[in-house]
């Protein structure tokens, strides 16, 4: 039994099926941990195969070989170096388990496994795993440690538990997805709860980096038995911290550590988006992206995502101006491109409309220019953007915002068309929030500019997609502001019409706001993926039928 412990807290990314490479980044972390004088050192939940492995973990060979690689990981251990703590996959007696081991010795010298299965939002775990029992401790130099993993933490009943059993701390290890004020949420709503009502401290590990449409924030923790915060580790960022924790007379306790400042919103927000990209771009193997650069807000706050998480060299961004541009626009978008320091170039689409319009003469004579030709413009720009992510292969950015593709304002094959948009989930209040941010601050991870990255007529001047002549957005749309806090009702909160319309918002209004967002269902369901930011992301948290006939009105 020993009276101190130095555990080390490693706050990595992952990389979803790189068993391999998940592995290296653990021995190395661990050889930094010995130097660092730590007895452990614990790892993020699923950090050897990657979270969420989605179906993944269905196959076979991909059990086999984490398997193979956590025995291989155990041996290192035989050298008298730091413990580790690995979250992998497992199974027993025919079942498929998340779970965690210990590795000490040489061997794997304990295995717990997930007991409470999230399966909401976008947590499908209940769908793939088996619950594990109640989890009793495990002993490390005669010290009981709870491991509760993740979503054990959320419901009372498992730190309960391993209290009644004898744990003097617990270890939590996490892949809690980045939502607005979760971190809040994290330590105030669950954590201090278990730690007070358990009278154990409780060390929260969570991963960081993007995995497809979720992002990792990080932003572990280490709360003690009377519910103060004793190390707050950064968001964001990997980060290595040597936490030391002493054995009193009232129980273990975690030394006061480093307090990290994290960021403050709508920061958050735009590092989410940062990362999120980062990782997407980079783990997809795309030499950087390509985007349209309009002289409006969204793709010009999408091109300074861009150039905050792969670096300005690697983002291109094309003007596409029609006989509808006005040089307000290409002066603003050329003004953008400079500040970002990106490549810029201008490809006219006339030719292209002047050629759909002879080719569908025939086929539109006896009809109006409606929303057919504007959609054409829009279409012809896909296309073309298209064509150069194909000839030199950088991905190209879509820059729709969420405010947008929740009611159909949106070009399918058009402005639609992409491999990701950071903006799938931002509503257009918080692109103005983030764009006003973004020119007085740069962000802790940011590679991009300095200063700011968009002129201030951009941010200033009254939205419009210019597909026809004066053409504003608020003709066909009510104010923004309106409009976000009338999808915040039906989207996020699943607000009836009449309980909106009791909030003050015009009946008709509503009533024509809930009929375009569920017509553009299946727009959405077309869409490229883009990063989670809110409870309610279309896609995994808002599954809706494309074809049902339910009003709330």
């Amino acid at each position: 039994m020993v009276d101190t412990l130095s555990i080390t807290l490693a706050q990595l990314n992952q990389s979803v099926g790189d068993i391999a490479g998940n592995a290296t980044a653990m021995l190395a972390a661990r050889e930094r941990a010995r130097a660092a004088g730590a007895d452990l050192i614990v790892f993020p939940e699923m950090q050897l195969i990657g979270y969420p492995p989605e179906d993944l973990v269905l196959k076979p060979a991909l059990i086999e070989r984490a398997a193979s690689a956590l025995a291989d990981m155990a041996v290192t251990t035989l050298d008298g170096g730091p413990a580790m703590l690995v979250g992998s996959v497992f199974v027993r007696d025919g079942n498929l388990h998340n779970g965690v081991a210990l590795l000490d010795g040489g061997k794997i010298a304990a295995v717990r496994f997930k007991h409470e299965l999230p399966n909401y939002g976008t947590f499908d775990e209940v769908r793939l795993f088996e619950p594990g029992p109640l989890p009793e401790p495990i002993v490390f130099k005669g010290v009981m440690i709870g491991l509760p993993i993740c979503e054990d933490i959320w419901h009372p009943d498992v730190c309960r538990h391993l209290a009644d059993f004898g744990a003097e701390m617990l270890i939590c290890i996490n892949g809690s997805p980045y939502e607005i004020d979760k971190d809040t949420l994290r330590i105030d709503g669950v954590a201090k709860r278990r730690a007070v009502d358990t009278g154990l401290p409780l060390a929260y590990l969570n991963r960081v980096g993007g995995q497809d449409e979720l992002v990792f924030d990080g932003a572990s923790f280490v709360i003690n038995g009377d519910g103060s915060l004793a190390v707050q580790m950064a968001d964001w960022e990997e980060q290595e911290v040597l936490t030391r924790w002493t054995r009193t007379a009232q129980g273990w306790r975690c030394d006061r550590g480093e307090v990290a400042p994290l960021a403050d919103h709508p920061e958050d927000i735009y590092c989410a988006m940062v990362l999120a990209l980062r990782d997407y771009v980079n783990r997809n193997r795309f030499p950087g992206v390509v985007l349209g650069l309009s002289g409006g807000i969204d793709s010009a706050i999408c091109a300074a995502i861009a150039a905050d998480a792969l670096g300005p060299e690697r983002v291109w961004c094309v003007m596409l101006p029609s006989r509808f541009t006005s040089q307000e626009s290409l002066d603003l978008a050329t003004g953008c491109a400079k500040m970002i320091g990106c490549r810029y170039d201008t490809i006219p689409i006339q030719p292209a409309v002047t050629g759909f319009d002879e080719m569908l003469a025939g086929s539109f004579a006896d009809t109006q220019v409606d929303l057919t030709e504007e959609n054409l413009q829009s279409r012809i720009r896909g296309v073309t953007l298209m064509a150069l992510s194909n000839k030199f292969g950088p991905m190209l950015l879509t820059t729709g915002n969420k405010s947008e593709m929740s009611v159909g304002y949106a070009t399918i094959y058009g402005d639609m068309a992409g491999g990701y948009n950071p903006l799938k989930d931002a509503y257009k209040m918080t692109v103005f929030a983030i764009s006003r941010w973004r020119n007085a601050h740069k962000p802790k991870i940011g590679l991009g500019p300095d200063g700011p990255v968009m002129p201030e007529g951009i941010i200033t001047r009254p939205p419009s997609a210019e597909l026809r002549p004066d053409q504003k957005d608020e003709d066909s749309l009510p104010p923004y502001p309106v409009l976000d806090a009338i999808l915040l009702g039906l989207v996020e909160h699943e607000k009836s019409v009449p309980q909106l319309v009791a909030e003050g918002f015009d009946h008709d209004v509503v009533v024509r706001i809930e009929r375009l967002l569920h017509l553009a269902e299946y727009k959405r369901r077309q869409a490229p993926p883009g990063v989670k930011l809110g409870t309610r992301n279309f896609g995994r948290d808002r599954r809706y039928p494309i074809s049902h006939a339910f009003r709330s009105a």
